[in-house]
């Protein structure tokens, strides 16, 4: 007897058919939140206006029409909210789970801090494997500075990895 086609297709490493099956109702939330912000016209699609007025309002004003076109193109088709989580969905299916991230870094913390010398992990990005350019370190440690003995907090980088957010401590 063959399994049912749902059963099959997640058993053979397809995607459900339904991208609302890949998030909770609150990150599903989130990102209607954030699709409506987007969505600067209201129109329930965002295109390239729309990412230049979010860019706007971030800032940012002299976006290249490039930039936004390379942007919409990562779209199949016009992004609707759909869409939108459906590419989400996608860039996030490669993150690794916090506790694999957890378990690379304590590697490195022999005496289990919770911490690691910011210039050892520098050394470490950018001679190892996927090496980090000067400025993937500089930019990494602008968003995650070590404290004032040269310590990173890598439990607290991990969380805001995975989660997205900082935890409340």
């Amino acid at each position: 007897m063959e399994a049912p086609r749902r059963a099959r297709k997640k058993a053979e490493g397809g995607a459900s058919s339904n991208v609302f099956s890949m998030f909770d109702q609150s990150q599903i939330q989130e990102f209607k939140e954030a699709f409506t912000i987007m969505d600067q016209n209201r129109d329930g699609f965002i295109d390239k206006e729309d990412l230049r007025d979010t860019f706007a309002a971030l800032g940012r004003i002299n976006v290249k029409n490039e930039e936004l076109e390379a942007m919409v193109k990562e779209a199949p088709g016009p992004i609707n909210f759909t869409v939108f989580l459906t590419m989400f969905g996608e860039k996030l299916k490669g993150t690794d789970p916090e506790e694999t991230i957890l378990h690379a870094f304590k590697v490195f913390d022999t005496e289990g801090k919770g911490f690691v010398k910011a210039d050892f992990i520098k050394e470490k990005l950018m001679t190892q494997a996927d090496r980090f350019s000067e400025e993937e370190v500089k930019q990494m440690f602008a968003a995650f500075p070590p404290d004032v003995c040269g310590n990173l907090d890598y439990r607290n980088l991990c969380y805001v990895i995975t989660h997205g957010e900082e935890k409340d401590t």
